[in-house]
């Protein structure tokens, strides 16, 4: 007895409409000069114009974000449409649109879960046609990888809170206009259960954000500091105290922007190209044996991670949350990307140490530069390890021993 093979190909009514995506991507890039910095830096007045322009593009028509209501600027399309659209875009020209990434990945779906019907219709729109950014205001100082143990202080003041406190590494702070932000609302009970989660404007008096320089020259980190920062509870996100169950799910759905489907970056067919072009003696580098191995290598594990990517979102598009399937994506893929960078620059020799240029060979220093933040990022290697060691393997979950423990007393 045979068993069934799964079908990765697309059903005749998705190959449809993955040419009508085609089409339009082709149509609507008509007027965009095609060239794009290896990587983005939206401080550059006309990347962040062009990122804005595209972006408000594919609102109108319906594929800023596909599998969101109409009634908010969404294309009520389904998730699967929604993935055939980022593929095609990805594989286009298309400007750079990074900066609105967190919006529509994480504060999109956060709010529409959690905000009133009419702060949805007000903030929505303009979240998904690029006219506003959105921040996460999650990490801080003295705790990344244990998010629970948050100390920005939110006391309540009548009918607003004030918040006091410190995040870091939020991305794209420099640009946002709105952020949702994770507050210690009640120290006198165990740290998972005295959280709670606002949206806040982050043009308030008292926001102050520090942008962070990478390595490659780009900030797309900061610290954001909070003095006195009055926010109304109409802006809060879930119950007092229950901010918890509010990030878990925005963190859900943050794996989904670090998963191999979402990841832009070296590809196989780059790495085969420029090992086509770089020498190994007076012989393209291609024809090296232990080259082809290492290229086979990698081929066979972004197939594996490029299908257990299908795998959740069959999961995703079925109502049902995935289990670690994100978790191993990222693992795999962000480990698997500095690789690849690091092999080619080895290949290019002293030539891939000028990033200053549109240079292939720059393109490889800057890949290599900012690939250790995808191991960071939305949770590190480590965190990660933990999640599929617990959750797959069964093993015996980390001590945690200020569980039960009210949060004013681990200090």
């Amino acid at each position: 007895m045979s068993e069934a093979m799964m079908d990765f190909n697309d059903s005749p009514e998705q190959a449809n409409y993955r040419m009508q995506c085609r089409s339009w991507l082709a149509e609507a890039l008509t007027d965009f000069d095609g060239r794009r910095p290896h990587f983005p830096d939206f401080d550059v007045p006309e990347v962040m114009a062009a990122a804005r322009a595209w972006q408000s593009r594919k609102a109108a028509a319906g594929y800023a974000a596909i599998s969101s209501p109409r009634g908010y600027g969404g294309g009520g399309g389904s998730r699967i449409e929604q993935e055939i659209f980022d593929q095609e875009e990805r594989a286009s020209p298309a400007p750079f649109t990074d900066v609105f990434d967190i919006g529509l990945g994480m504060a999109l779906p956060t709010m529409a879960a959690f905000a009133t019907p009419e702060q949805k219709s007000a903030l929505l729109p303009p979240l998904i046609a690029g006219r506003d950014i959105w921040c996460q205001l999650f990490s801080e100082p003295s705790c990344g990888s244990d998010l629970a143990a948050v100390r920005t202080r939110a006391i309540r003041d009548g009918t607003d809170w004030i918040l006091d406190g410190q995040k870091i590494w939020t991305s794209y702070a420099q640009h946002a206009d709105y952020g949702l932000i994770l507050t210690r609302s009640n120290p006198d009970v165990p740290k998972h259960k005295g959280l709670t989660c606002f949206f806040i404007d982050m043009r308030a008096p008292g926001v102050e954000v520090r942008p962070i320089v990478q390595m490659a020259g780009i900030a797309e980190y900061n610290e954001v500091f909070f003095t006195g920062v009055r926010v109304p509870d109409a802006q809060r996100l879930g119950e007092v105290d229950g901010g918890w169950s509010v990030a878990l799910s925005t963190l859900m759905h943050e794996r989904t922007l670090g998963g191999a489907g979402k990841v832009r970056g070296l590809t196989i067919a780059d790495i085969i190209e420029g090992a086509r072009k770089l020498q190994i003696g007076d012989v393209p580098a291609l024809a090296d044996g232990a080259v082809r191995e290492r290229i086979a290598d990698w081929w066979i594990d972004m197939e594996g991670i490029r299908l257990n990517y299908y795998r959740a979102l069959t999961l995703l598009t079925r109502g049902e949350t995935p289990g670690p399937e994100f978790s191993a994506g990222k693992l795999m893929s962000g480990r698997q990307v500095q690789e690849m960078a690091a092999f080619m620059l080895d290949l290019s020799g002293p030539s891939a140490i000028d990033i200053g240029d549109d240079s292939d060979s720059a393109g490889l220093a800057m890949e290599w530069l900012m690939a250790a933040r995808r191991r960071l990022a939305g949770g590190a290697d480590e965190i990660m390890k933990n999640i599929l060691a617990e959750r797959v393997l069964g093993l015996p979950v980390e001590p945690r021993l200020d569980k039960d423990i009210p949060f004013r007393d681990l200090f």
